[in-house]
């Protein structure tokens, strides 16, 4: 049983910088690739970055150039390195592995 646990979330002044993680369990974390999506209120989830077992990474237009996604695998973890964060990236943070869900943590971008 896959299990996954997001941290890192909070509340954060627009331009700032925050790393989310996503630890793993119940599985063996190394050959699978890994995505963090995102939720807003009243909106779709939508997937940000993702980052393959071979540590090719892929993201959204709107997060390029700002959010890093990288992978420990000694440590069974994802991050997500967010920076020059704006108030539009604030939403519910999950992370996905082999059709699992974290709980995900929330982000909040305000001043």
């Amino acid at each position: 049983q896959v299990r996954l646990v997001e941290s890192g979330g909070g509340l954060v002044q627009p331009g700032g910088s925050l790393r989310l993680s996503c630890a793993a369990s119940g599985t063996i974390f190394s050959i699978y690739g890994v995505r963090w999506y995102r939720q807003a209120p009243g909106k779709q989830r939508e997937l940000v970055a993702q980052i393959t077992a071979g540590s090719i990474t892929t993201y959204v237009d709107s997060v390029k150039g700002r959010f890093t996604i990288s992978r420990d695998n000694a440590k069974n973890t994802v991050y997500l390195q967010m920076n020059s964060l704006k108030p539009e990236d604030t939403a519910v943070y999950y992370c996905n592995l082999v059709g699992s869900w974290g709980q995900g943590t929330q982000v909040t971008v305000s001043s």
